[in-house]
């Protein structure tokens, strides 16, 4: 049988850090010398340090207790995290009596880093299939908007496309997207945008920045394929700098709707400064600011990647300074509607 000293020296020596609580007077009893060497904390004042511990597993105590005098086990052992002298760890913490809280404390930084590692690659990996696929989503869609000429056959064949690769990104977001990891059990979102939403969901959080935000939807169509996440930056990135680059009270428009000649396009339209003639071509390069963001906050990428991600999907993002005053940004998806 196991005496009193080897279970001193498992306690001792164990990987995790073995403490008892007084349930009474919520003080540490014991704390396994472990707890010092890990912290570097001086024998004689581990106890008091180590009182940190005790601060998360306190607030529900009572209602622990009260479950246990009633005979519900549910509560009496738990598992939480929290952060013990900046570094983290997992509490395990039991009720043996209504008098005793015992547990451990154990360190889960190769833990935290592993899980980390494994989001990195699960992003790198969607990443790697999700641009290519959307590539060919948007080329696709662009055919089968533009190609009026295309005989029965080759029109199936466009739709086995996008079928096809509709199932590949429905894959990707099953399997390989670090959010779809944490949100398993949840409805997995769909690949596609409700414009009306989108602009209103758009436009809503910045009202606060700007009252004069009107957004129009006349004739948009009800369900168009796009990323959702994708959309919503571009358009973020257009809101945002139509609010940095126009007086305080000067209106902003959103439009989403049918395009001439076919098609789906968003635009936002200020009345603020033009854009000098010179600039307009190199508007979209990374990097770029012209000569109206001196004074500005900004790094001169928004438009790059905004117009980057339309392009992923066959569409185009362009620019015009408006007749009277002020400009139009205007995104345009290849979409058969």
């Amino acid at each position: 049988m196991m005496d009193e000293a080897d279970y001193r020296m498992m306690l001792e020596h164990g990987t995790g850090i073995s403490w008892m609580l007084d349930c009474a007077t919520g003080q540490l009893l014991y704390v396994s010398p472990l707890a010092a060497r890990r912290f570097g904390w001086p024998p004689d004042g581990a106890l008091a340090r180590a009182q940190a511990i005790a601060a998360p597993l306190l607030q529900d105590l009572p209602e622990r207790l009260e479950r246990f005098r009633q005979g519900d086990d549910s509560r009496r052992t738990l598992l939480r995290e929290a952060e013990v002298e900046g570094v983290p760890f997992e509490i395990e913490s039991t009720l043996v009596n209504e008098t005793r809280l015992v547990g451990v404390v154990r360190d889960i930084t190769a833990r935290r880093d592993f899980e980390q590692q494994q989001k990195k690659f699960a992003s790198m990996l969607s990443h790697e299939f999700r641009s290519p696929l959307a590539t060919i989503d948007g080329a696709i869609q662009r055919l089968v908007m533009t190609d009026k000429g295309a005989d029965e056959g080759a029109t199936k064949r466009y739709h086995k496309i996008q079928s096809a690769v509709d199932r590949l990104l429905g894959m990707v977001d099953e399997y390989l997207s670090p959010e779809r990891l944490a949100a398993i059990g949840r409805p997995r979102r769909g690949n596609g945008i409700a414009p009306a939403e989108l602009m209103e969901a758009a436009a809503g959080p910045v009202r606060a920045r700007r009252a004069g935000i009107v957004v129009h939807t006349g004739d948009a169509p009800a369900w168009v394929r796009a990323d959702p996440d994708g959309m919503r930056m571009c358009l973020d990135v257009l809101l945002d700098n139509a609010i940095k680059y126009t007086p305080p009270d000067s209106p902003i428009d959103l439009w989403a709707g049918k395009a001439t000649g076919g098609g789906v396009e968003f635009t936002v339209a200020d009345r603020g400064p033009a854009i000098p003639e010179g600039e307009i071509g190199r508007l979209f390069d990374k990097g770029y600011r012209g000569s109206a963001a001196a004074g500005i906050a900004g790094s001169g990428i928004g438009l790059y990647m905004a117009k980057a991600v339309i392009e992923v999907h066959g569409g185009t993002l362009s620019v015009q300074n408006l007749p009277e005053s002020g400009k139009k940004f205007r995104i345009w998806l290849p979409v058969a509607v």
